[in-house]
């Protein structure tokens, strides 16, 4: 979070006029693709080996088929048996496959449906980030819309924001004794039974839950329970006003923080996180900061570097708790290059704020996660859409967040974005905005798109700039980053084939990726427009993809060659295109 004054305080606007946030007990949409049947599986991750079952929501003639495809691979082409079936994953770790329902008809193929699998046993290879930020009283019906939800988005990792009781003692109650209910830091009731059912929610679907806290939090009260004033970071350096984050009421409590590198806070913490681990079975810790606070001192009058003192901290929790896994925020990238990108963090966390606006530092934040891990972790960003809309009552702008989502997506990243609603500001509790129709059915494929095409958009490869043009006029080519009226362009090299991103900026109304008033214009739609492209070497194979077309699903493009260059013809573009050039 950038600022926790602001976000709580935001929350203090919003929500406490009414008895419990617009998301807690209210039904959420079911989302379903804009094809003609919902596939559904009943996991979001496999393991290699795994048997993965699948259903659709009505009977297809009999005539119809399932082809399962790793990339342009056709692993298998079988008759549908029915509207429920099962498939034994592949042994191949890490891998993505897109599933297609289809028929011919009248000598045409005709697709019904399609879904992704990941087959991954690790689930931060290739994270898909989700949250939680409600644990009132809720039905087990609602809490398994949630997830079923999420679920189908195959979001692998979920962030149980502000679930925890204090900062510096996220149990309520003791191991032997835990608290059947508590108050959380905006005095919101969070209840053990609510907490419990979506850690086993999550598991069921096979996703890792994550215990959401400070690296350095602590509450009033915090003296009498064992933090000494030793442990703070102060103002000055003769330790006489500790650093606070002032809230008022309805908040129970201001946050002072504390100096993450002292190695008796760190005990401290891990100890009564060892105490929440022992009571609720979380798979990790989401650690969260609040940026970069100025000059700082410990009790002695010390600087403190708290860019640096981070990977200190992070060590020790991965020594007090060697099996869970860690991830922590780095606030417009504060610490990540210093200190949490070489840390035991499993991947990499950006919230980005001013003046990372442009869609351009979108891409420039993924690929410095890439560099900083030399390309061992991979990137997820809390890129919180429609900003101002999102301070009254609303909705979602459909094209804002499917390009920002273009953008990320083919850059290698993933979105924090959905979760028991969709996510608009830093304060998780904030629903404001719903997704109209069109953005709940679109928002499926994007998710199939990065999940059955991960081993393009997420494993490896150089970016370069590609030799492409547009050879009949009809639209403006520019390389990355966009251009007004124009179509950018991305290329990653990934050796045996080449990888062109196609991105429609070109009747944008800005290059805001936060589309911050909601009015990022819907792109033109293209048809049938030609282009010639200049490769390394002869092509043996032309096929793309893409997320607005047929639920994801593979085509295979017609081209001529002429030395190292073809000619080609895209059937349609709206946001996004991907075209894949095979050596």
């Amino acid at each position: 979070m950038t600022s926790i004054i602001a976000n709580y305080l935001f929350a203090g606007l919003v929500f406490f006029g009414c008895k419990k946030p617009a998301s807690q007990g209210n039904p959420i949409p079911v989302y379903h693709a804009d094809t003609t049947v919902s596939i559904t599986t009943d996991k979001a991750n496999y393991s290699p080996g795994d048997l993965v079952s699948f259903s659709i929501d009505k009977p297809l003639p009999a005539s119809a088929k399932i082809r399962y495809r790793q990339l342009d691979n056709i692993i298998a082409d079988i008759n549908i048996p029915g509207t429920s079936w099962k498939w034994t994953a592949p042994s191949t770790d890490f891998t993505g496959y897109m599933i297609e329902v289809y028929n011919i008809e009248n000598g045409v193929e005709k697709i019904y449906g399609c879904t992704a699998v990941d087959v991954s046993s690790d689930w931060s290879h290739f994270p898909r980030y989700g949250f939680l930020s409600a644990y009132g009283q809720l039905s087990n019906n609602y809490m398994d819309s949630v997830m079923n939800n999420l679920s189908r988005l195959h979001i692998n990792g979920i962030q149980f924001y502000d679930w925890e009781y204090d900062h510096h003692q996220p149990l309520a109650g003791t191991v032997s004794n835990p608290a059947a209910s508590w108050p959380d830091i905006a005095n919101r009731t969070n209840y053990k039974s609510t907490v419990d059912y979506y850690i086993s929610s999550a598991h069921t679907h096979n996703m890792q839950a994550m215990s959401y806290n400070l690296c350095y939090g602590a509450l009033d009260d915090a003296a009498t329970d064992g933090v000494s004033d030793l442990w703070y970071l102060y103002t000055d350096q003769n330790h006489l006003t500790k650093y606070v984050l002032n809230l008022q009421a309805p908040f129970k409590s201001k946050i002072f923080l504390l100096d993450p590198s002292n190695t008796s806070w760190q005990q401290y913490i891990a100890g009564k996180t060892q105490d929440m681990y022992d009571v609720y079975a979380f798979d990790g810790y989401h650690v969260d900061q609040v940026g970069d606070i100025g000059s700082i001192y410990d009790f002695n009058g010390n600087s403190i570097n708290l860019s640096v003192g981070f990977c200190s901290f992070l060590a020790a929790m991965k020594t007090y708790g060697p099996s869970k896994k860690l991830v922590m925020n780095a606030v417009n990238q504060f610490g990540q290059q210093a200190s949490i990108s070489t840390s035991p963090v499993d991947f990499l966390y950006t919230e980005v704020w001013s003046p990372n606006e442009a869609f351009n530092d979108l891409s420039n934040i993924i690929k410095n996660n890439d560099a900083w891990s030399n390309n061992t972790k991979k990137c997820t960003l809390a890129a919180y859409m429609d900003y101002n809309v999102a301070k009254g009552k609303g909705y979602f702008n459909t094209p804002g967040v499917l390009l920002a989502d273009a953008v990320i997506f083919a850059f290698g990243g993933s979105h924090l974005e959905m979760g028991d609603h969709m996510l608009c500001n830093e304060y998780f509790p904030n629903a404001n905005l719903q997704m109209k129709p069109d953005l709940q059915q679109a928002i499926i494929p994007y998710y199939d798109f990065l999940s059955g095409y991960e081993n393009l958009l997420r494993d490896g490869g150089s970016f370069k700039t590609p030799d492409i043009i547009s050879s009949d006029g009809k639209t403006m080519i520019n390389n990355w980053p966009p251009q007004s009226g124009g179509i950018s362009v991305i290329g990653k090299d990934l050796g045996n084939r080449e990888v062109i991103h196609l991105i429609n900026f070109a009747n944008a109304s800005s290059f805001d990726w936060r589309d911050t008033n909601g009015d990022q214009a819907m792109p033109k739609t293209y048809q049938n427009i030609s282009y010639i492209l200049t490769l390394t070497r002869p092509v043996s194979k032309l096929w793309m993809a893409s997320p607005d077309i047929n639920g994801g699903a593979m085509q295979q493009i017609p081209f001529t060659q002429s030395g190292n260059s073809i000619a080609f013809t895209l059937p349609t573009l709206q946001y996004w295109d991907m075209v894949v050039a095979d050596y």
